[in-house]
């Protein structure tokens, strides 16, 4: 089984899920489709959604919730 990543498309701060009282978008070992949010970006208080380019299963976010990410930063990873 083959990894693929999910890579950050711009600077800010990551969150999992759109609100603190909300569910996460996906949780850790979740499957993903092409298209499913995995998180946000925040950037100058606007909120960018993080779209997977793949899909695959047993996703694993390498960066925390609230953690700052920069372009091309590997956020997660799918076993494919």
């Amino acid at each position: 089984m083959s990894k693929e990543q999910i890579l950050s498309p711009l600077p800010g701060i990551f969150y999992r899920r759109a609100s603190p009282e909300s569910e996460e978008f996906k949780s850790q070992g979740d499957s993903v489709c092409v298209g499913d949010v995995i998180g946000l970006a925040e950037v100058m208080k606007s909120f960018h959604e993080i779209k997977s380019q793949v899909a695959g299963d047993s996703i694993t976010f390498l960066v925390e919730d609230g953690d700052a990410i920069m372009p091309g930063q590997v956020l997660a990873e799918l076993d494919v």
